[in-house]
């Protein structure tokens, strides 16, 4: 799976399970300060990436998670096992 591939799934999940509009979402938006997610609502996206992500994740990966593409980047390792 491409990075580009793996953001248009976690653009969906925010649409989605979120209820964020389209247009508020880019790779540089912020999770807290744009979006008003907190640590309930990161555990709920890891949880979501399961049904696409081969495996396990380790939650540790997400500790300096700050934004969309944050989120991309700590995601598409467990894309390519």
């Amino acid at each position: 799976m491409s990075k580009e591939e793996l953001y248009a799934k976690v653009k969906g999940i925010l649409v989605s399970e979120f209820e964020i509009e389209e247009s508020r979402i880019a790779p540089g938006t912020l999770l807290v300060d744009d979006l008003d997610l907190d640590s309930i609502d990161f555990v709920d996206m890891v949880s979501k990436s399961r049904e696409f992500i081969p495996g396990k994740i380790n939650p540790e990966s997400f500790k300096t998670v700050r934004t969309i593409q944050d989120i991309v980047d700590a995601l598409y390792p467990y894309t390519q096992a």
